[in-house]
């Protein structure tokens, strides 16, 4: 039963080769706690090698109980490891915003070293039923997910990506150290 005293939450779900001290994760998490949204950036087992079950158990360990005051902003593998957490929900689940940047649910060219964990990657179908808010942010010029990649998922959700011109892969090395779109489409 819900009560009006629950309160907004967001999880911040790191991707390959990262920390939760990594990127724009913090400056995000700053922006959230500032306007009253608990936020937490689980650190993901093994973030050089990561193991598909271990992350799920990790994000789910991290979100809990899924409700329409839920945040969840995902990035890179953190998104493909978000979304088959979802996927494995028993009905009925609401999640109030999910945020994904540069998403995707294919095997990624440049890459190889992950095709295991991406495998066959999920199936999303339905998926945005269960959402109230859904956001997929993009770079124009991502040198490891493919820009069509991140597009093929957002028509799978029924949406469109907006595109972040010159933004990388959102990395830190991208300059991109604050993620200004995560923020407005959490609070829109």
């Amino acid at each position: 039963m819900r009560t009006g005293t629950t309160r907004q939450r967001a999880s911040i779900i790191h991707g390959y080769g990262a920390s939760p001290e990594d990127h724009w994760f913090g400056w995000l998490a700053e922006q959230l706690n500032a306007v009253g949204i608990p936020t937490t950036i689980p650190a993901l087992p093994n973030p050089q090698d990561p193991d598909p079950a271990q992350w799920t158990e990790a994000v789910r360990a991290d979100v809990g109980t899924l409700d329409e005051n839920s945040i969840v902003v995902a990035h890179s593998l953190g998104c493909l490891t978000v979304l088959r957490y979802l996927c494995s929900l028993p009905t009925p689940w609401h999640l109030g915003t999910l945020v994904l940047v540069s998403g995707f649910v294919d095997q990624l060219p440049a890459l190889p070293d992950l095709n295991s964990y991406i495998g066959d990657g999920c199936d999303v179908e339905g998926l945005s039923s269960h959402i109230g808010q859904l956001t997929i942010i993009r770079s124009d010029a991502d040198p490891y997910v493919p820009p069509g990649h991140t597009d093929r998922l957002a028509g799978l959700l029924a949406t469109s990506a907006e595109v972040v011109p010159g933004a990388g892969h959102f990395l830190a090395s991208d300059g991109v150290t604050s993620l200004r779109e995560a923020l407005e489409a959490i609070a829109s």
